[in-house]
């Protein structure tokens, strides 16, 4: 899936900012502080001219109106002070919306629900689940919600968490917990409880500190979960600090990879207490804009492999349809000789019916086509110049069916000047299309409509963890973390990769191995990666490290706690040794350049194993 145009809309929306677009100003700063000297701190801040906008437990965040970090380190020179740091910018990760289906008509379950088996597990609603959605707010106006069991809190300068700061939120609350009520769409979690905290100002963003309170203010509404569809560059000790609490107490914490489609590390998800969620289309390929930074850290001899710093798992990511504020959506639906088929809108909303024209590749103007619905096929020229060929040629509307397998997305160019609703096609559909007799499209303000980014894997992972851990409310969020890898669908390359990680996040598979092994699990995390269960026994442990000899790759494994007297080493899911369980084995390459591998050690001749590890050169 590649990526799709911005519409002018959707950039004023703020919805579609690459992860590191927008650094934190340099003058707005985290202050660490005993609370019982916060006063002090305050005070000695206001002489220095700053404006405080968080006051939080053990912090205040302020703005030092044009001073570097190193100013307010020497204005705010006293023992109360434990650091002062920057406060990152954190934007919400989605990039682009495409409209589709009629969720107005029926109920709609996304893909990504039938995708993760989440239609499988019945939801326990009275197990006292509660997620904490960290993001732009949720709208009121979408009925698709139970709102008896959702309360929120206010950023300071945000608004109402109940009104909506650009749609991301409630796209976001859709997919975790939208109800099972007969119209709209159906979230993992259908009605499940929810605490909302409104921090996205008015262009977009908010800041680490704002996401530090807000772990703070989801552990006191009594939240398990935190969902984060958002992130940033560089880390920081005080919002890292806020989740390592959360987890301590016992929740779990999911956010966004980033969407920039390369193997930079963005924040929060980059920390170890947070579960970093890439995202995938709905055929099981990785989507192109998930980003996948690599598990390992350092060089040579020195490096070290660390799963909670990457990708763990992956949901579907990809053109996910949920709730929007009312009628701040458009979509289209679109039937041949009535029966319906599924359709995009592009442009122009409106209504269109007709004998059907086939126009070809709509490169020239056809008179024929007068009174019409034009169908189109993709290539030769632009969109814009089929649906305007098909305009002057007197036609009513236009269906342009994509040339290649999969649903046809796009817009007619920021100079559009047609009026004809036009719709996108399934390449599959195309026959069935050219042959009808009439064609009937519409395209209309909903309260639905569709995005893609990590934003939207995030919520299914979280409403996914909700569901399952409503069937087994005694297990811990990190019990919960380790179950859903251990669990996932292999993708991509076989075992353990930076892209998908352990894999698609299973609903079914996980309840049945919680109930089957309880909360404390079989292994420690791992899924099915082709080559034996590899996701470890709690017991068996291992390090990799991934040096070069006259620049020849050699790796040195040294493992711990297995009982047999030989073990079985695995190299990207195939046994390359079976020695003796003496604590080490150098796996001699024998290449050069690059490469990256994944390594498991097994008790020899059973699936006693050791999570896998990465080494990467």
């Amino acid at each position: 899936m590649k990526n799709k145009k911005f519409t002018p809309s959707l950039i004023a929306a703020g919805l579609a900012l690459s992860s590191f677009s927008a650094l934190a100003d340099n003058d707005r700063y985290i202050i660490q502080v005993d609370n019982n000297a916060k006063g002090i701190v305050k005070a000695l801040a206001k002489q220095s001219g700053a404006e405080i906008h968080v006051d939080a437990d053990g912090f205040i965040a302020a703005t030092f109106s044009g001073k570097s970090l190193d100013d307010v380190k020497g204005l705010l020179n006293n023992p109360h002070v434990k650091l002062v740091e920057a406060d990152q910018k954190r934007v919400p990760l989605a990039l682009f919306n495409d409209d589709a289906g009629d969720p107005t008509q029926t109920q709609l379950t996304p893909y990504a629900v039938y995708q993760s088996q989440a239609d499988q597990v019945v939801f326990d609603s009275n197990a006292g689940m509660k997620v904490c959605v960290i993001d732009s707010g949720l709208d009121s106006s979408n009925a698709d919600f139970n709102w008896s069991a959702i309360t929120g809190d206010n950023d300071p300068g945000t608004g109402n968490w109940f009104e909506n700061g650009g749609p991301h939120g409630t796209h976001v609350a859709g997919t975790i917990g939208a109800a099972d009520n007969g119209f709209g769409v159906v979230g993992m979690a259908p009605g499940v409880d929810m605490h909302i905290i409104k921090v996205f100002n008015a262009s977009g963003w908010g800041y680490s500190s704002d996401l530090a309170q807000a772990a703070q203010l989801c552990s006191q509404a009594g939240a398990n979960i935190i969902n984060m569809s958002l992130g940033g560059g560089g880390a920081n000790s005080t919002e890292e600090n806020a989740f390592k609490d959360f987890v301590a107490a016992g929740g779990l914490v999911v956010a966004a990879a980033g969407n920039d489609g390369n193997n930079v590390r963005s924040y929060p998800a980059g920390y170890s207490s947070v579960m970093m969620i890439g995202a995938n289309d709905a055929d099981n390929n990785i989507a192109d804009f998930s980003q996948y930074p690599s598990c390992n850290t350092g060089r040579g001899k020195r490096v070290t492999t660390d799963e909670t710093i990457c990708v763990e798992v992956t949901a579907g990511g990809v053109d996910t349809l949920s709730t929007y504020p009312a009628g701040g959506a458009s979509l289209s639906s679109m039937s041949a000789d009535g029966v319906g088929f599924a359709s995009s809108a592009m442009e122009n909303t409106g209504t269109a019916s007709g004998a059907t024209y086939f126009l070809g590749l709509g490169d020239t103007v056809d008179t024929g086509a007068a009174g019409k619905v034009c169908v189109i096929d993709r290539g030769s020229v632009s969109f814009y110049d089929k649906v305007n060929n098909c305009e002057l040629s007197g036609g009513v509307g236009a269906v342009i069916v994509n040339n290649e397998p999969g649903m046809l997305y796009g817009t007619l160019g920021d100079t559009n000047n047609t009026s004809i609703p036009a719709v996108g096609a399934a390449f599959e559909d195309r026959s069935a299309l050219v042959a009808a007799s009439t064609i009937d499209i519409s395209i209309g303000a909903s309260d639905y409509g569709y995005m893609s980014g990590t934003s939207m894997a995030t919520p299914a992972v979280a409403g996914i963890a909700a569901l399952v851990w409503s069937n087994h409310p005694t297990c811990t969020g990190e019990e919960v973390r380790s179950a859903l890898k251990a669990t996932a669908m292999d993708a991509g390359a076989a075992g353990k990769d930076d892209f998908f990680g352990y894999g698609i996040a299973q609903a079914a598979d996980m309840n049945a191995y919680l109930t089957q092994n309880g909360c404390a699990g079989g292994d420690n995390g791992g899924g099915d990666n082709g080559g034996g269960d590899t996701g470890g026994t709690g017991d068996l442990t291992l390090t990799a490290n991934g040096y070069k000899v006259k620049g020849r790759q050699q790796v040195d494994l040294s493992w711990a706690d297995a009982t047999s007297s030989n073990v079985d080493v695995y190299r990207d899911g195939s046994v390359v040794a079976t020695t003796a369980n003496d604590g080490a084995y150098t796996d001699a390459l024998n290449v050069k350049g690059g490469g990256s591998y994944s390594y498991h050690v097994c008790e020899a001749g059973t699936t006693t194993c050791s999570a896998t590890v990465s080494v990467v050169f």
